[in-house]
């Protein structure tokens, strides 16, 4: 049980919130591949599609994650989401998450009073410029609160910059910590992002000291 839960205290933000890498390419679509790993060792991936239309964005989400011990799998993670923005304010949400047989459904939508965020039998209802934790926008670097698409929670944030350092190839990605609380558990998501604000990587650090990060493939 307390493998079970650290896995899902590092993974909940991870696993439904680091959203796609930017990308030069102007294209109607866009896919990105995430390999996930857990203190080093590969337990699965997260792809991303975007379509833009006119002034919205559409993106589409998938997680599958298999943590085996001693060869039996030990936890897993499947999780869909669709969200579709208007600039950089979300318009809509739809996700599914299985998380080690515990099924969580949220759904949301922006009305002219706020959003609207539906988790359970609970109906919330927040701002009306709302943001998840969507990487791919460096928007939120500057954000308060943001979303948690798997449990509906609006969590308040802070964002410190901790400089420039190499990152494989680049050798002045800007890293930055995004500082939060999640039910009573610390929140700590490292970023890296190119001069370009280019999305490069993400590192978090569990309750128990795991660590959790997203490479691209």
């Amino acid at each position: 049980m307390m493998f079970t839960r650290m896995l899902r205290h590092g993974f909940f933000c991870l696993a439904t919130c680091a959203v796609l890498v930017a990308s030069a390419s102007e294209s109607p679509m866009r896919e990105w591949r995430f390999t996930v790993s857990l203190d080093g060792k590969h337990i699965g991936e997260h792809n991303f599609i975007l379509r833009e239309r006119n002034d919205l964005r559409e993106l589409t989400s998938q997680a599958n994650f298999r943590v085996r011990f001693l060869f039996i799998n030990a936890y897993h993670y499947d999780h869909h989401a669709h969200e579709v923005w208007r600039g950089d304010c979300l318009e809509s949400l739809d996700a599914r998450t299985d998380d080690n047989g515990e099924e969580l459904v949220v759904s949301g939508e922006r009305a002219e009073l706020g959003f609207r965020v539906t988790s359970g039998e609970a109906v919330t209802g927040i701002e009306r410029c709302v943001q998840t934790f969507a990487y791919w926008n460096p928007r939120i670097l500057d954000a308060r609160h943001l979303l948690n698409p798997q449990t509906g929670e609006y969590v308040a944030v802070q964002v410190v910059s901790l400089g420039r350092e190499t990152l494989g190839k680049h050798t002045d990605a800007q890293r930055y910590r995004l500082i939060g609380d999640s039910r009573g558990k610390p929140l700590r998501i490292d970023l890296w992002y190119s001069p370009a604000r280019e999305w490069l990587a993400l590192e978090s650090r569990t309750p128990e000291g795991r660590t959790l990060r997203y490479s691209k493939e």
